[in-house]
């Protein structure tokens, strides 16, 4: 058993994660997203489900092929122009295909046919990528997962995993038939069918010996195949050429410590776990005498850790709970994955730049492509690039300087983001993102994510405050940032209190400095959770000294839809709290959206109208309020993301036209004045696709304007958050 990283070394493990590339060396930056569902055949509905799952290049790294399950096809994507990839169709394959392998000028594709779990099939087929077209095909006898070819292209192996049923026997194994590994010849691409051999896997695995379910393959340049059997937490190396199984090893168990634990709405680095299986998915060569294995655990295990060994089974290094931690510094760690596998590491990829070795680890829940150098011993975290959701898989281009990820989670029907290929580029620079992060304190990263309001100190330039939204409903906080930095980095976290614990039922959007070293806090309501739309004043140590509810008569037309920004003008009893609501309420024209007053001296609320932009899909509403110069700022945005967004821009008005009405009478229409289109900052920011929620924009001290995106706790979200400062000169 191993013991995992020690405290000490653990928060070293961390700082060094952060310490980004100087500006002379060179770094990986994303450089495009293409959204796999432009490949749709036109006879396929637009949000048919798509995914990119496993993903391979062609030879001259002009063009990648991704495996597409829920459509099942296969996918091409023409990168020639690898800033601007086009899609290039997608080949339905008569199953679902499960990864793809380049030979020479063939694609081969591992294709499940199973008519159940318990009578799987499938078959390996052989495309040729100029005319793309399925030229032959070999019956596997089993349901296939990974396929991988060997550096000379004489063989390809398949590891046939003919996986558990779930809902049998409460997943428990032994479910059979039982898997094992598939070994063909291979001629210019093409398979030799009647050269398949089935290496039986059976009886070499201490758990559920009779029923080994292979998941991954990988080939060193000697010929022989490592293969991760990942419910029976074993690992075995074979003889290509014979056959012959020439070593096998437990992958092991680690000891986790300074891990959160508990799905329970905060991040706390505290817990720890024993005797963890690691149950790998993805294995690679590192060389010839060296794998490294991405612990993601499927049924009793998942040690949230990688792990090099030798081909013997000796270790040589296990990262322990060092990469999730790094996660969680940048805001990505999925706190509803928490009490399961945090942020289970599951794909891998392995390449050689210049005279640099790499290996690549894909955090599937975090939506990270961990970047280590390979220094032949301890590997070095250089850095964390933002992935889609789900990364699933990744090939290295190291002839074009590429990389590119397969990330397979496709949230269309429901208004999200689509499946994507990332492509990023190592060129001389600096790192795009993370563009916030967190500093370690008491050997724990700050946790933190959603964040939903910003704010400007009054006096320190660069310095600002955020907080975040009721994702995290048992660790409301206010964040202090340090602007001056890149990344900016999150130097302190302020729990909101309520008699001295963390305060329930609130969703904090907006946030505005009091003028007595406290804050006013906006929460959103929502009657159907017993979360009442209301502001708050905390002092300086977080502390609820106020509880201001909404009057009744404004309450009548409630909807879900509450405070989004809270901002002051004036000081001391002179003192005006506004703040934007999100949407229409009930008793709101179409179109017009409620800006409302409170002067918490005399307990007056008063309210505006704002008219509403109109946009395509979706709807359109408020995400932030700040004063400034005399104006109010105000951000308006449509719900969409991707290329279906249209509109996250900025308008003014002047606070010296605001004339509030009291609240049921009738409100008088504000006059805006653009000042700021958001969208060239969020397509331009890392070269993804336009995220949704543009929830905070503040002013510094200084008048520098800063503004941050809520990345939703990492809960169907890619998990990216950007925090940027926004040019607002020579706009209208």
């Amino acid at each position: 058993m191993t013991s995992g990283l020690t405290r000490a070394a653990l928060t070293a493990a961390l700082l060094a994660s952060v310490t980004m590339p100087a500006a002379a060396e060179q770094v990986f930056n994303r450089i495009a997203a293409f959204p796999v569902a432009t490949n749709l055949p036109a006879d396929k509905d637009k949000l048919a489900a798509t995914s990119a799952e496993i993903v391979t290049a062609t030879e001259d790294g002009n063009m990648l092929i991704y495996s597409d399950s829920p459509l099942g096809a296969i996918g091409f994507v023409d990168i020639t122009d690898a800033k601007a990839p086009k899609a290039a169709g997608a080949l339905m394959m008569g199953g679902e295909p499960t990864s793809v392998a380049v030979a020479g000028s063939k694609v081969l594709a591992g294709v499940n046919t199973s008519e159940s779990k318990a009578n799987p099939s499938g078959k390996l087929v052989v495309v040729d990528i100029a005319t793309k077209a399925v030229e032959s095909s070999c019956d596997l006898g089993g349901q296939p997962d990974s396929v991988a070819v060997s550096k000379d292209k004489s063989f390809v192996a398949v590891a046939i995993e003919n996986e558990r049923d779930e809902d049998v026997n409460d997943g428990d194994l032994p479910q059979m038939p039982a898997g094992d590994l598939v070994i063909a010849s291979l001629k210019d691409g093409i398979v030799d069918c009647a050269s398949i051999k089935h290496v039986a896997l059976t009886g070499l695995a201490e758990i559920a010996p009779d029923d080994p379910e292979p998941e991954f393959v990988s080939i060193n340049s000697l010929g022989e195949i490592a293969v991760t059997l990942q419910e029976n937490n074993h690992i075995a190396i074979v003889d290509g050429k014979t056959g012959e199984v020439k070593a096998h090893f437990s992958a092991g168990k680690v000891d986790l410590a300074g891990i959160d634990t508990k799905s329970d709405g905060a991040l706390k680095f505290t817990g720890s776990k024993e005797g963890v299986l690691r149950e790998p998915d993805a294995v690679k060569w590192l060389d010839d005498n060296r794998i490294v294995i991405a612990n993601e655990g499927d049924w009793k295990g998942g040690s949230r850790s990688f792990t090099i060994f030798d081909k013997t089974g000796k270790e040589l290094y296990e990262s322990g709970p060092s990469l999730e931690l790094a996660i969680a510094q940048i805001g990505h760690f999925p706190d509803k994955r928490a009490k399961s596998k945090g942020v289970e590491l599951e794909g891998l990829e392995t390449a050689t730049f210049g005279d640099q070795k790499y290996f690549f680890v894909l955090s599937e829940r975090g939506s990270i492509a961990a970047v280590y150098k390979d220094t032949g011993a301890d590997p070095e975290l250089v850095q964390l690039l933002p992935s889609g959701i789900s990364p699933e898989g990744a090939v290295a281009v190291p002839g074009r300087n590429l990389l590119a990820t397969a990330n397979e989670l496709d949230l269309g029907e429901d208004g999200g983001v689509r499946s994507h290929v990332m492509l990023y580029e190592l060129a001389d620079g600096t790192p795009a993102y993370p563009m916030l992060r967190s500093e370690i304190v008491d050997g724990a990263p700050i946790g933190w994510g959603a964040l939903s309001g910003l704010v400007g100190d009054a006096e320190k330039a660069g310095q600002l405050y955020a907080v975040n939204d009721s994702f995290y409903s048992a660790q409301p906080t206010i964040f202090k940032i340090d602007a001056s930095q890149k990344p900016a980095v999150i130097t302190k976290a302020l729990p909101i209190l309520r008699g001295g614990q963390p305060a329930q039922k609130l969703d904090i959007e907006g946030i505005t400095l009091d003028g007595k070293g406290g804050f006013w806090l906006a929460s959103e309501g929502d009657a159907a959770k017993l979360v009442g739309h209301g502001i708050y004043n905390v002092d300086d140590k977080g502390e609820i000294k106020a509880e201001i509810g909404f009057p009744t008569e404004l309450l009548a037309g409630q909807t879900r839809f509450g405070l989004e920004g809270i901002t002051s003008v004036g000081e001391g009893d002179d003192m005006t709290l506004w703040m934007a609501v999100q949407r229409e309420w009930g008793d709101d024209d179409k179109g017009m959206v409620k800006l409302l007053s409170y002067n918490p001296k005399s307990k007056e609320w008063g309210a505006v109208h704002y008219p509403l932009e109109k946009a395509g899909e979706g709807w359109v509403g408020l995400s932030e309020i700040t004063a400034h110069d005399g104006k109010l700022y105000i951000v308006e945005r449509d719900n969409q993301v991707g290329d279906n967004a249209k509109l996250k821009k900025l308008y003014s008005v002047d606070i010296a036209d605001l004339k509030p009405a009291k609240i049921g009478e009738a409100l008088p229409v504000v006059t805006k004045q653009e000042v700021h289109d958001f969208l060239p900052d969020l397509k331009a920011a890392t070269n993804g696709y336009v995220v949704d929620k543009l929830e905070g924009f503040a002013f510094d001290a200084s008048g520098k304007a800063f503004a941050v995106t809520d990345n939703d706790g990492v809960d169907d979200s890619s998990g990216e958050t950007l925090f940027w400062e926004v040019n607002l000169q020579g706009t209208n």
